[in-house]
This record gives structure tokens, sequence and C-alpha cells, in this order.
């Protein structure tokens, strides 16, 4: 397996945005620099329900489609109630940003040309997929529970049944989320990762006192490797230390945006 312990970090338009150099599609992990929204929600907010200007939300999702070479009626998004639910997507789920979702997943698959798929974080882990063989894509939000649930181990089988991928094929990567140095819990988490994992668990967790420290990102590392997949790129940020650069709810106390891990296959021209 092909392990690269670091994101890229990008800039255009005053935008600043991780890509992974394995995920060879239109792609980004957004951060909370160089938008257009103020107060508390200061720069680049994509959460549309967390109180900020709507205008100003739907500036900065432009803003990062055109980096993206996108239109912010392809993207889809479901609403995330931190399960271990994917969505098969289609052309015909587009124009998320127009409408509240009546869709609850956790995790979004597609092969359709022209359309992006997007999920929300502000600490939990973001997991982005491509096939470049089979031309399928998966976006995933995975809390402690979608972890503990195994959602990235999910949507590789649901890319597998529903698109014909070979697990061998499809390229990960795990985005900016809160990392074991801050991410202290109960043992309520402890036990569902251990549940999941078994021994292996002993290696992304840590006691502190009463409390535990867990490493999420290896975690769901040990589980796309699991399923199958070889090629998985791991960020090296964690967005309660870098707080200045990422939306951290634990940081903030929930005062916060959200930023976004997109993928899209864009349509093909002639």
């Amino acid at each position: 397996m092909r392990n690269s312990m670091a994101l890229i970090e990008n800039e255009s338009a005053g935008i600043v945005y991780m890509t992974a150099p394995n995920i060879q599609t239109s792609h980004m992990f957004t951060t909370r620099l160089g938008g257009v929204s103020k107060g508390e929600f200061e720069s680049l907010n994509l959460g549309l329900k967390l109180g900020d200007d709507r205008d100003s939300v739907l500036k900065n999702y432009t803003l990062i489609c055109d980096i993206l070479g996108i239109s912010p009626e392809d993207i889809v998004f479901s609403s995330q109630i931190h399960s271990a639910r994917i969505r098969l997507v289609t052309r015909s789920d587009r124009g998320s940003v127009h409408e509240a979702s009546a869709h609850a997943a956790d995790g979004l698959i597609t092969c359709d040309a022209g359309v992006a798929l997007m999920v929300f974080t502000a600490d939990c882990v973001p997991i982005l997929l491509h096939d470049p063989v089979r031309g399928a894509i998966g976006a995933i939000h995975s809390g402690w529970r979608g972890t503990a649930l195994d959602i990235a181990g999910e949507a590789v089988i649901k890319m597998s049944g529903e698109f014909g991928c070979s697990p061998a094929d499809i390229n990960a990567a795990i985005g900016p989320c809160i990392s074991k140095c801050c991410y202290e819990v109960g043992s309520d988490v402890k036990d569902a990762l251990y549940s999941k994992l078994g021994t292996v668990a002993k290696g992304c967790i840590a006691a502190r006192g009463e409390k535990y420290m867990v490493d999420l990102k290896e975690a769901n590392k040990i589980l796309l490797t699991r399923a199958g997949i070889r090629n998985i790129t791991i960020s090296d940020e964690c967005t309660s230390c870098r707080s200045d650069k990422y939306w951290s709810y634990r940081r903030t106390n929930g005062k916060r945006g959200s930023q976004a891990a997109i993928v899209a296959i864009r349509p093909q021209t002639t």
C-alpha cells in the first residue's frame, strides 16, 4: 500500500484549499480562508444552515466552483446524520444549494459526469474516493460514529456493487480533521472503535487519565485498507490545532462555519 502523509496546499483568487495527488479528478478540501463571509463566519463558510448570510455563502460556493471548473448547480449534498448510509447520486439530484436536502446520508457516490459530490466537516473526517478506471467518485463524512460503523468500507462496497469498481483501483484521500492530539473522548467512543477494529484499535487510541485520545485518521485508514484500497493520502493537519485555517467545532464551542470536501466528474468536452 502507498501512503503519502500530506495534502498539497493551493491558493487561487485568494482561496486557500488542499488537494490530494492521488485523486485524479477535480476536487478540493476547503479551508476557512478566502471567502466573503463576515463576523464569526469569516471568511470561507460553506454551511447554509449555520446562521450566515445566505448570499455570502452562495458567493463562497461560486468562488470554489470557479476553481474547480464546475457550477454550484452541479453540487449534490445530503443531510448528514452520523450514519453509514451511502446515497447513489445521479445528474437528476443536482442543485442541492437551492433547496433543503430530503436525503439523509453521510456518503455519496456517482459515476455520472457533470456531478459534484460534497460533504461538510468541522472536525469530523472527510474522505474522497476516485476510481480512474470506472470513472466513479465518492465523498464521505465520518465522525466517530461513522467510523465505528465503517462508512468508508460501506462506500467501497457500494461503489463495487453499483459501478463494478475493483477496490484496488480506488484511490482515497483522508482530509483535515481533528487529530489524536486534540480529540479527547469517553469510554463509549473507545469501546465502539474496539468493537469495529478489534485489537488494532490500540494503535488509534491512547488513555489519558479517565479519557482517551483517538486518531480517527488512522482508524479510517485501517478500514479503507481492509476494504481493499491500496493508495491512501492522509492529511497531516489537525482542525483544532489549526483553527486559524480550518473550522473546528470543538475549538469554537460550536460557533463556527463549515468547510467541505468536494469531488467532481466534469462533463467531457468535444
